[in-house]
């Protein structure tokens, strides 16, 4: 038989935004599927909680069942749109362990199970795919699985979250504050209801656990992610960032740190970062996702596109899908997860960055002076710094939580570790002369 006279079944788990352009563009695209995977693609069935529920015009009612075992054990290929952890992990192991190849843009299920599931795709000598699972329709799980494979990557970073960017896109370009951007992320379907998964930082964490443990060799989870999100700034961080010559961008981070005698271990954090607006990521708007991968042959490398939503969202999974059929047919596996590394993940207190601190000062002879010389004491080095008045507005408009007496110093620091810029804050804390510590943020030259 030719292999253009075979059929690849296809399951379907999730009948959500992106299982519903899955389903339709499997169906209005099916000739070009079939001319790139070398055989017709058959989509058997589409798994749902509710049969009752309202779909789509383009979903073919007769194929949804709420049976999904029952689809597993007919499938060549199973695509997994559930999310969450649970039952999608359930029923990514009984499609692996049936011999079924898997396809999901699950990045909860893969930061905090994914070990296990390559593993067990390596055991039942099938194949499991994510490219969705990190950036949407950008490529950076092929990038790094496949194109740089001959490379060492030294560092992984992006912006990795759609929502926040979007936010403090806003933010930046039209003068909103954090609520305001929210709610308008929200109302343009940029943002869920409840967003803290995306602006408490913890989705881009799980994206950059997928991408460090792909990139190092070395096992990681989300639980290893120091996360802090973007609640937390304010239009007055972005006018200072601005004012400096910088923009505010939520910045997923993996980092091969080594010395002089070797590999000493991973950096992997989300934090909202100071970039200078030379940067390449400087310049990403809206919900678009960027991934800069830092390799020692390849040099800088950068991915961008669409981050999410349905569309294109579901280009990738039919990347993954046409892949996999492909591998069906000829024979064959994709790229393994191969794990020899044994990195351990650095704790914060090791990480090195620039920082960008802003404080509240008594506005007196001597302070600026003081606050230099205890950063000196601590090992700190300043790079700048610059003086306001409490609030950086007139006199005439200063809001009565801000004495008359008060100043803003905006201190940035040349590269420095972690538990420096923590010893230091500590000791401003105690400081008579320091009101509060109303920012830390990274910086991140180009």
């Amino acid at each position: 038989m030719e292999n253009a006279e075979k059929t690849v079944k296809i399951a379907l788990l999730g009948c959500g935004t992106v299982g519903t352009q899955v389903a339709r563009l499997l169906n209005e695209q099916s000739a070009l599927l079939a001319a790139r995977a070398g055989a017709k693609l058959e989509l058997i069935g589409i798994a749902v909680n509710n049969l009752d529920a309202q779909r789509d015009p383009s979903i073919d009612r007769t194929l949804l069942t709420d049976d999904p075992y029952s689809l597993i054990s007919k499938a060549d290929i199973v695509i997994e749109l559930i999310g969450g952890i649970e039952p999608a992990r359930t029923l990514v192991r009984a499609a692996l362990s049936s011999g079924a190849s898997v396809v999901t843009g699950n990045k909860a299920l893969l930061a905090t199970h994914g070990p296990e599931l390559y593993d067990l795709a390596t055991q039942s000598d099938v194949d499991l795919y994510y490219e969705a699972a990190v950036a949407g329709a950008v490529p950076v799980v092929y990038g790094l699985r496949e194109s740089l494979a001959g490379d060492q990557v030294n560092t992984v970073m992006g912006i990795m979250n759609g929502t926040t960017n979007f936010i403090l896109d806003a933010m930046t370009t039209q003068g909103m504050d954090f609520d305001s951007a929210l709610k308008l992320a929200q109302d343009l379907g940029f943002a869920e209801a409840d967003p803290s998964a995306d602006v408490d930082g913890y989705d881009a964490g799980a994206k950059i656990a997928i991408l460090a443990s792909l990139a190092f060799h070395t096992r990681v989870s989300l639980d290893d992610v120091k996360v802090d999100g973007i609640r937390a700034i304010s239009s007055d961080d972005i006018a200072s960032a601005d004012a400096a010559g910088y923009v505010i961008k939520l910045i997923a981070r993996a980092h091969r740190h080594s010395d002089e005698g070797g590999e000493t271990g991973i950096e992997m954090s989300v934090s909202p970062t100071l970039v200078a607006k030379d940067h390449p990521l400087a310049s990403v708007h809206g919900s678009f996702n960027a991934v800069l991968i830092e390799a020692k042959s390849a040099d800088q490398l950068m991915f961008y596109g669409r981050g999410a939503g349905g569309a294109p969202t579901a280009s990738a999974v039919l990347s993954d899908v046409v892949a996999a059929a492909a591998k069906r047919v000829i024979g064959g596996h994709a790229p393994r997860e191969v794990i020899y590394g044994n990195l351990p993940v650095l704790p914060a207190a090791e990480f090195s960055s620039r920082y960008y601190i802003k404080l509240e000062v008594a506005d007196a002879v001597g302070v600026l002076a003081g606050l230099t010389q205890r950063f000196a004491a601590a090992g700190v080095s300043i790079s700048s710094v610059i003086q306001n008045r409490a609030d950086g507005r007139s006199e005439s408009a200063r809001s009565e939580t801000h004495s008359a007496q008060n100043a803003q110093i905006t201190i940035i620091t040349h590269v420095v570790r972690q538990a420096a810029i923590d010893h230091v804050i500590e000791e401003l804390k105690e400081s008579a002369d320091v009101i509060g510590v109303t920012s830390i943020l990274k910086v991140e030259e180009n």
